[in-house]
């Protein structure tokens, strides 16, 4: 006799189940090529300090959206594989609603409608 599987193995993988939670998700790339722009960057350093946030959110790394508790932990980060990526990521230009728009074929035609009678004649 072989063995029987057991069922059920992946209920509850825990990559999967994290991702889909919206409490730890962060921000989509184009929100942060917003607060990359420099009057909303000035702003974001610019931030008193909140108790809440972890090193009371004086320690921020604005291309990871993310809070540090101090500074060797931010210089550390900066260095990971992870940031670099998301650095590469953000010099690519967000993508618009107008390229959406034409990828689906609803173009904008700012050409002149021709009248019917120049076409026949």
């Amino acid at each position: 006799m072989t063995r029987v599987a057991r069922k059920r193995m992946h209920t509850r993988v825990r990559d999967t189940y994290r991702m889909t939670k919206t409490k730890r998700r962060t921000k989509d790339l184009d929100q942060i090529q917003d607060d990359l722009k420099p009057e909303n960057l000035a702003r974001l350093l610019a931030t008193e300090p909140d108790p809440e946030l972890p090193g009371q959110g004086q320690f921020l790394c604005v291309e990871c959206s993310k809070h540090f508790i101090n500074d060797t932990a931010l210089v550390a980060h900066r260095k990971t594989k992870l940031h670099k990526k998301r650095v590469k990521d953000l010099k690519v230009p967000a993508y618009t609603q107008k390229e959406a728009e034409s990828a689906v074929g609803l173009a904008t035609d700012n050409q002149q409608k021709r009248r019917a009678d120049m076409v026949l004649g």
